[in-house]
């Protein structure tokens, strides 16, 4: 087996398309590593800028009334991870910074793809999608006429006569072409780690997380070898072998993704924004308004109140009516858009399912799940930003709210908090899943992948025993 890898590698290295193809695919890579350090530099930057002078912002108001602070608002900024540089995922259209105001529960706003022109319709070159889409097609020519040369040279029944075990003989040809592509993905990962860990001001960089992204696109690249063989096995000519093996790559890279995304649309589509703001609204005027003492949420509330605290007048509780009405009014349109939010966080997830249930179609769709979740850079981790958004939201309404009912006397009217105590406010900070709880939500990406290895390898093995 050693003999036949070694000899299979020797002309791969006299083979001269494949080293135009290699040399394509590395120039690709570096321009794509070049642009993406320099583009993560930018935001990193701008990320950290932003949010100390936002911070400053907020703790150099002075003496200001808490509710009107709470209109002035400040911003939540998502951080840039580190691997973003290596898997841009949905980032470019999903916003980097929520604006937190009183009432209001806002949408990520700025995303990188409002900034840029109508050229970024053709696609954005970056380092998985040369390991993603190309390399594939390097093992595809690497592989593709692994048998069938030897079938059009008249050398197989050679190899057959001189006793040459057949399984033997199909996993030498199988490691001499997974061979080359693994050599290169191992220095490319090492390089993008070394890179990372020479970065300034990185944010969440894992060597795991890393190994993990390292580890799946080479179990991926192990499926595209096995089938890549195979079919050169199941074939009779290297013409047929090339043009099976690329229809193969056309299916799993573009058709059952485009696929699905449509069918996923179609069958779970997402309300307009006019519906959706619609009945937000409506949802609100059916409950307390912090802001009208009148409206029959807020007199029952004051019921409620007066009765707990066993007093007949709001000028005899203990605290500042008016800063507790408010406070009970922010949870009430919490819970509104808690709901509504919900329900287009449903619609996603019901989307990405039903993208998902075309695993068995292709195993790109699971590894490019796996990808953004492990790169940070995926719907779901900007649905986990969202609300850790949301909740610093509530807490800030409730630490301004708190200090009126704690402090402002009753009817008093122009109070102002202190400005110090504007300080007392925790910072915004969002931390991603770890490394564990990615991997557990993406157990049935693992078993999808780990199923399309297993049954075309088994295949591989008998086809090589019938040959």
């Amino acid at each position: 087996m050693k003999n036949i890898i070694f000899k299979e590698l020797k002309e791969l290295t006299r083979d001269g398309r494949f080293k135009i193809v290699l040399g394509i695919s590395l120039i690709l890579l570096v321009i794509a590593s070049i642009t993406g350090i320099s583009q993560y530099k930018k935001n990193n930057e701008q990320y950290v800028a932003s949010t100390n002078t936002e911070r400053t912002i907020w703790e150099t108001q002075g003496d200001k009334n808490p509710h009107s602070a709470a209109h002035y608002g400040t911003y939540a900024f998502k951080p840039k991870f580190a691997l973003s540089l290596f898997d841009y995922g949905v980032t470019k259209y999903t916003g980097n910074s929520i604006f937190l105001e009183a009432h209001n529960r806002n949408e990520a706003s700025f995303s990188e793809a409002s900034d840029q022109t109508s050229l970024a319709r053709f696609g954005t070159l970056s380092i998985n999608f040369v390991l993603m889409y190309l390399f594939p097609l390097i093992i595809i020519l690497i592989g593709y006429n692994s048998y069938t040369k030897e079938k059009e040279h008249r050398t197989f029944t050679l190899l057959k006569s001189q006793g040459v075990h057949p399984v033997k003989l199909a996993l030498g040809k199988w490691f001499a072409t997974f061979i080359p592509i693994f050599i290169l993905t191992n220095l490319i990962f090492l390089t993008i780690g070394l890179v990372l860990s020479n970065l300034d001001n990185l944010a969440f960089f894992s060597w795991s997380s890393l190994l993990t992204l390292f580890a799946s696109y080479s179990f991926y690249y192990l499926i595209i070898t096995t089938l890549t063989v195979l079919i050169s096995m199941w074939s009779k000519s290297s013409g047929m072998a090339l043009v099976s093996s690329l229809m193969l790559w056309i299916v799993f890279s573009f058709i059952t993704p485009k696929i699905a995304t449509n069918v996923a649309n179609t069958n779970h589509p997402y309300p307009s924004k006019l519906e959706f703001e619609s009945r937000i609204i409506e949802d609100r005027k059916n409950g307390l308004d912090g802001h009208n003492p009148w409206n029959e949420a807020a007199k029952k509330l004051e019921e409620e109140t007066l009765r707990e605290y066993g007093v007949d007048s709001l000028h005899k509780l203990p605290f500042n009516y008016a800063g507790y009405r408010m406070q009970k009014g922010e949870e009430h349109e919490a819970l509104v858009y808690q709901k509504h939010y919900a329900i287009l966080n449903d619609i996603a997830l019901n989307q990405n399912n039903t993208y998902k249930s075309l695993s068995f179609v292709s195993p790109f769709v699971p590894l490019r799940f796996l990808s953004m979740d492990l790169a940070n850079t995926s719907d779901n981790l900007h649905w986990k930003f969202t609300q850790a958004a949301e909740q610093y939201r509530i807490e800030t309404q409730k630490f301004l709210n708190y200090d009126i009912k704690d402090n402002a006397k009753v009817g008093e009217r122009g109070y102002k908090m202190k400005a110090d105590k504007f300080k007392e406010l925790p910072k915004f900070n969002f931390t991603p899943p770890s490394l564990s709880q990615i991997l557990k939500e993406n157990r049935s990406n693992l078993l999808v992948l780990l199923l399309w290895f297993v049954f075309p390898f088994i295949g591989l093995i008998i086809t090589s025993k019938k040959l």
